[in-house]
């Protein structure tokens, strides 16, 4: 893999690359040009063409990918190629949503346990997963190897939780709550906010 800086950009389309060749290869279909992909997705086939080329020569001229084979790159750059256990703060209507999900992903990253604050919560079962008070949060982590939390708590709830999954260790975050929360340099965190997406969403609008 060459040593180049990646943009953020790049990494975000490379699972919209995976699911499409998810899809093909469910079809049995074999190969595939980046004119194919590029038509398919709405994308310019040299922008597929160069982002693949970061990180390896994966296609052959005048013949295409081999749709498995690129399946087993993409999911080895994206580092899915391993388990990467999962755990979620917040066990309201989104969090019981989200490990409601987790039974249909095909990928190795799989919520392995969920929290809430709330001791009426507390013992429920959402998806064969028990949900812990926040106490055990840090333990659970360590034992679980747990690399990313989920936070889906209100913002006033937010950054106290952040905080206890960067002393538990996790190396990344995404977090639901409409707000943005801080956390040391090292730490990852990707915000998912409903809101600003619908608002942007309303700009396009006639």
């Amino acid at each position: 893999m060459k040593t180049v800086k990646i943009s953020e950009a790049v990494v975000r389309r490379l699972p919209i690359y995976l699911r499409f060749l998810n899809e093909l290869s469910k079809k049995n279909v074999y190969t595939v040009s980046s004119q194919d992909l590029g038509v398919k997705l709405d994308l310019n086939p040299a922008q597929i063409r160069k982002d693949l080329a970061y990180f390896g020569e994966f296609g052959k001229k005048g013949i295409g990918y081999d749709v498995d084979y690129l399946i087993e790159k993409i999911r080895q750059i994206l580092k899915i190629d391993k388990v990467i256990p999962v755990a979620l703060v917040g066990a309201g209507n989104l969090g019981r949503a989200l490990c409601n999900y987790n039974a249909y992903l095909k990928d190795n990253m799989k919520i392995v346990a969920v929290f809430d604050e709330l001791e009426s919560k507390v013992g429920e079962s959402i998806n064969n997963l028990k949900v812990k008070p926040m106490r055990e949060l840090k333990t659970t982590i360590q034992e679980l190897n747990v690399r990313i939390g989920i936070i889906t708590v209100p913002a006033t709830e937010a950054q106290n939780v952040a905080n206890q999954f960067v002393e538990g260790g996790v190396e990344a975050i995404l977090n639901f709550a409409p707000i943005i929360i801080k956390v040391p340099n090292e730490i990852r965190v990707h915000h998912a906010d409903f809101t600003a997406e619908l608002q942007s969403l309303a700009y396009y609008l006639d």
